[in-house]
């Protein structure tokens, strides 16, 4: 399994600051519905502390928890995408205390300052392939009772 990628971390540190200077600091109560699915994905967050679950409603009823998200995570990965909409919903489990960016002013930093898009674009594609990864290995836990030597 690969090493979980935090966003923050995983940027250069000038390209870090520049991202930190459109920072705005939120918290979520627990229990609170941070988005739903086929919402408008306008923002993103990088937890601080507390744990997010993702979640995919299964019928009107159900949902079931795809992922669990906690420090350091990136929250919404939809932004990047057309069409800009939530696949997953999210709900904070705990309190989370989060770190909020506006779409339109990363896209438009990613612009003025390509080697931070660049950078942006790869580390969340980096995160994106390790949440599959861990996600191939759930799924062959439950349906295959063990995972391939």
């Amino acid at each position: 399994m690969t090493k979980a990628i935090k966003l923050l971390t995983a940027l250069p540190q000038a390209q870090r600051e520049r991202l930190m200077e459109l920072a705005q600091e939120v918290s979520f109560p627990e229990d609170s519905r941070i988005f739903e699915a086929g919402g408008t994905a306008d923002r993103f967050w990088v937890i601080r502390s507390g744990a997010v679950n993702l979640d995919q409603e299964v019928t009107p009823r159900k949902r079931v928890t795809v992922a669990s998200l906690g420090a350091g995570d990136l929250l919404g990965w939809s932004w990047l995408f057309p069409p800009y909409t939530w696949d997953f919903g999210a709900v904070a489990f705990s309190r989370v205390r989060a770190y909020e960016y506006d779409a339109a002013a990363v896209l438009a930093l990613s612009v003025e300052d390509p080697l931070l898009g660049l950078s942006l674009v790869r580390t969340v594609a980096e995160i994106l392939a390790s949440r599959l990864e861990v996600t191939r290995g759930k799924l062959l836990d439950a349906y295959v009772g063990r995972r391939p030597v």
